[in-house]
């Protein structure tokens, strides 16, 4: 099962859930929506809409980042100090704490931890990450995704810790190949360049490269011009949806076995 969304609402909200069936929700990065906002999303999505969302940045991000610019709780000096990077402290527990509220508010079946490419593959790091997600409260059914940035992370070191920690390795397909393939979540931040739309041949060439034995796989638009690019994706997988049971029905007609359309794995 191939799922298509985008990283946040940016289109208009009713538009959306008729067009898609997955979104990320974004706001839960930089301040946690109001819990009527939340509530009013899960309500006017319909039971069968699936929100992922961020976790909120003072888990995972310094308040060196400028994604701060768009906090709006207050916090003590001390506890600004004290955020981002996995680090056992009170203010990292809490935030956690807000985030497990919104995914239930949500009923969201997974949350991103996405780390800036300042967070490095070092002891302290890691020994962070091991303490964060060996203490903190599971809920059931809500996979947990991690995607560390820039170039410094080993793909052994990657794969040891998510299959130590139980996370879902994410990815942007053109950049890197998941550790994690049995369950694909990709980001598509943009070839190069963010402003710039993929091309139809770009878009082809990710449908062979989902893992066949991946039990879903989230296909997630983050570029600015996401919302033309993830419909023309949609338009395409449904294309290739249609040759397949045109051929399994050609085959059935000759009398031959019926053939079920895998995608190839992609050259390394």
């Amino acid at each position: 099962m191939v799922r298509v969304g985008l990283c946040g609402f940016t289109m208009a909200i009713p538009e959306y859930f008729e067009t898609f069936r997955v979104v990320e929700v974004q706001q839960t990065f930089y301040e946690p929506p109001q819990k009527a906002t939340m509530m009013r999303w899960r309500e006017q999505a319909g039971p069968s809409f699936e929100f992922t969302m961020k976790a909120w940045q003072l888990i995972t991000h310094r308040t060196t980042s400028s994604t701060y610019k768009r906090l709006r709780s207050p916090l003590t000096r001390d506890e600004l100090a004290d955020c981002g990077s996995f680090r056992p402290t009170p203010i990292v527990r809490r935030a956690w704490e807000t985030t497990l509220a919104c995914a239930r508010i949500l009923r969201a079946t997974a949350i991103l931890f996405q780390c800036p490419a300042s967070f490095r593959p070092e002891p302290e790091n890691l020994a962070s990450m091991r303490a964060f997600f060996g203490a903190i409260e599971r809920p059931p059914g809500v996979r947990l995704l991690w995607e560390p940035r820039g170039p410094s992370w080993p793909e052994d070191t990657v794969r040891a810790l998510c299959n130590e920690l139980d996370l879902v390795h994410v990815v942007d397909p053109f950049v890197n190949r998941t550790t994690t393939p049995e369950l694909t979540y990709w980001r598509l931040h943009g070839l190069g360049d963010h402003r710039r739309p993929y091309t139809d041949e770009e878009l082809a060439r990710l449908v062979p490269m989902i893992d066949p034995t991946a039990r879903t796989a989230y296909v997630m638009f983050n570029e600015i011009p996401r919302i033309g690019d993830a419909r023309r994706f949609l338009a395409l997988l449904s294309g290739a949806a249609g040759t397949s049971r045109d051929r399994a029905r050609t085959s059935a007609a000759a009398g031959q076995p019926r053939a079920t359309l895998r995608p190839a794995r992609p050259t390394r």
